[in-house]
C-alpha cells in the first residue's frame, strides 16, 4: 500500500475528506520524523514504537569489490519495534482489535456560511467587514 492508496482508505473508513485525510498523514510523518531527529521515542501504544538508534562503526564488504574490505563509519538510524496487537495482528492473520466508526461531526455555524445578523453583531460588539 502506498501513501495514496492509504489516503483514500483512510478517507473511507473515517469519512474525512481525502484533503483532510493527506493533510492529517503529513502531519503525522512530519512530527513523527521531527521528534526522531531530536531523538525522542514516539510510541503507538498496541502499534509500535519509533526511536533513534545508534550505530557502530564497522568493518564491512565492498559490494562493487567483494575482496575489498571498508570501514563503515557509526550512525543514528531510525528504527521501529511492533507493539504487541500489530504482532498479533500480523501472526493470525486477524484484522487489529480497533473500533472504527466514520466520525459524526456537529454543524458549527462559521461551518454552515451563514453570517451573523447585524441585530446579533451589535448585541455581542462585534463589528462586520
Amino acid at each position: 500500500m502506498n501513501k495514496s492508496e492509504l489516503v483514500d482508505v483512510v478517507s473511507r473508513t473515517t469519512g474525512m475528506s481525502k484533503a483532510d485525510v493527506d493533510r492529517a498523514i503529513k502531519g503525522i510523518i512530519y512530527n513523527v520524523s521531527a521528534a526522531l531527529a531530536r531523538g525522542e521515542k514516539v510510541t503507538f501504544v498496541g502499534f509500535g514504537t519509533f526511536e533513534r538508534r545508534q550505530r557502530k562503526a564497522r568493518m564491512g564488504v565492498n559490494p562493487q569489490r567483494p575482496t575489498e574490505k571498508i570501514k563503515i563509519p557509526a550512525k543514528k538510524a531510525p528504527a521501529f519495534s511492533a507493539g504487541s496487537e500489530l504482532k498479533e495482528a500480523v501472526a493470525s492473520g486477524r484484522l487489529p482489535k480497533l473500533s472504527l466508526e466514520p466520525m459524526k461531526m456537529k454543524k458549527m455555524s462559521w461551518m454552515s456560511g451563514k453570517s451573523k445578523s447585524k441585530k446579533s453583531m451589535k448585541k455581542s460588539g462585534k463589528r462586520s467587514r
